[in-house]
């Protein structure tokens, strides 16, 4: 019984996360696509953080905007359309995955599922915010992005973690 009570706690904590990663993409996605104009330039924080509307029919940084529809259709609709079901596939039944993994998968689909649900439904991603770094700049991008970008940190450094702690037990044997 209580093995079923922490499974059950387990999957809705996932489903949470999940949830949450897709809905506040979609929401901010939604009110950016009702009150801003494309094209539009909004300095948030001098010019550092602006919001400027654009409608990316490719994929990160609009990547493969040029290719025919046929190939945009496979590339950037079947191909992240099966990774993410199996990505929710391997994270539903894994039950050997450390904390930090599952959270990891949960931004990465999340965040996968906010722009292919925008592909799919309005056929571009809207993307609307950008940084300016005095030395570097982003992209234009969007809070699925922003998920996406803290699941691979994640599992950066849950990888480094295990790098570190392998080469900490060689040197102990």
């Amino acid at each position: 019984m209580k093995n079923i009570k922490i499974k059950n706690l387990r999957w809705s904590f996932l489903i949470l996360l999940l949830t949450l990663n897709f809905g506040c993409d979609q929401i901010s996605k939604k009110i950016v696509r009702n009150e801003i104009s494309e094209y539009e330039h909004i300095s948030i924080i001098k010019d550092r953080f602006t919001l400027l509307k654009v409608e990316n029919t490719g994929a990160f940084l609009s990547l493969g905007d040029n290719m025919p529809y046929f190939f945009r259709l496979i590339i950037l609709t079947g191909l992240p359309l099966l990774l993410l079901g199996y990505g929710l596939y391997f994270l539903f039944a894994k039950r050997d995955l450390s904390v930090s993994m599952q959270i990891a998968l949960c931004f990465l689909i999340g965040g996968g599922t906010g722009n292919l649900y925008d592909r799919i439904v309005h056929g571009s991603v809207t993307d609307f915010m950008h940084m300016d770094f005095f030395i570097f700049q982003t992209g234009v991008f969007n809070f699925a992005d922003v998920s996406i970008m803290i699941g691979v940190g994640i599992l950066l450094l849950q990888s480094f973690k295990e790098k570190k702690k392998t080469t900490m037990v060689q040197d102990v044997e």
